[in-house]
């Protein structure tokens, strides 16, 4: 059987396994903003370099976060099984794989966010000190205009982070082009639709951060 005929025969298997990467995508992508963006601006906001003092909050987020990240993936997904079967109903499929794919999200766009935001210049906080503008204010007017073109690329960073790793999830009976490429290539002996499904994560991969390269360049204030 050729490459072409293989693929031919497994395009049904391929499609849904593409659906079930672009829904664990669109889930941890999705609280990746609603919760790792507020999470980095509020780790940003109680940051000692920031406040001047060490705060309690920050350090408390900053072990969570520091620890989720350090945690081995694999690993981390299978010991929220437990977790995840309980709030879900079910540990497998690519709905219950985005618990722990958002999770991992959140934690790593925090951290990046939190790093963007502190390398805006300090004269934006004494510009919007000196204008009277309250804490909200600052990060809607100021900050947030100041470093969304560092955002929109960490953010474009975090999404190529989540297709790697989303590849795992098939393992634990996730699904996704990752648990295709092994079951259909590697376990089948069939390298041509494991190279296929391979350079379909590449070229996934080349367009998430291209788009992400572009909106950053012209969202950038500097330019």
């Amino acid at each position: 059987m050729t490459l072409l005929e293989s693929l031919n025969y497994y395009m049904p298997e391929l499609m849904t396994s593409i659906k079930e990467t672009g829904i664990m995508m669109g889930i941890s992508m999705s609280f990746c903003v609603v919760i790792g963006l507020p999470l980095g601006i509020f780790m940003f906001m109680s940051n000692p370099h920031i406040k001047g003092k060490k705060t309690l909050p920050y350090w408390l987020f900053n072990f969570v976060v520091t620890f989720i990240r350090s945690f081995p993936y694999l690993l981390f997904v299978i010991t929220l099984i437990p977790l995840t079967r309980l709030i879900l109903g079910r540990a497998f499929g690519p709905y219950p794989a985005s618990f722990p794919l958002s999770i991992m999200a959140v934690v790593l766009y925090a951290r990046l966010a939190e790093q963007v935001l502190l390398d805006v210049p300090k004269e934006t906080a004494l510009l919007a000190e000196s204008l009277g503008a309250s804490k909200w204010q600052y990060i809607w007017h100021f900050l947030l205009p100041e470093a969304r073109s560092g955002l929109i690329l960490a953010y474009t960073t975090s999404a190529v982070s989540m297709v790697s790793y989303s590849t795992v999830m098939g393992i634990i009976g996730g699904g996704g082009i990752g648990d295709f490429a092994i079951r259909y290539g590697y376990q089948s002996y069939q390298y041509g639709i494991m190279a296929v499904a391979i350079a379909l994560m590449i070229f996934s991969v080349f367009i998430i951060q291209m788009v992400g390269n572009t909106v950053s360049q012209r969202l950038d204030k500097r330019k």
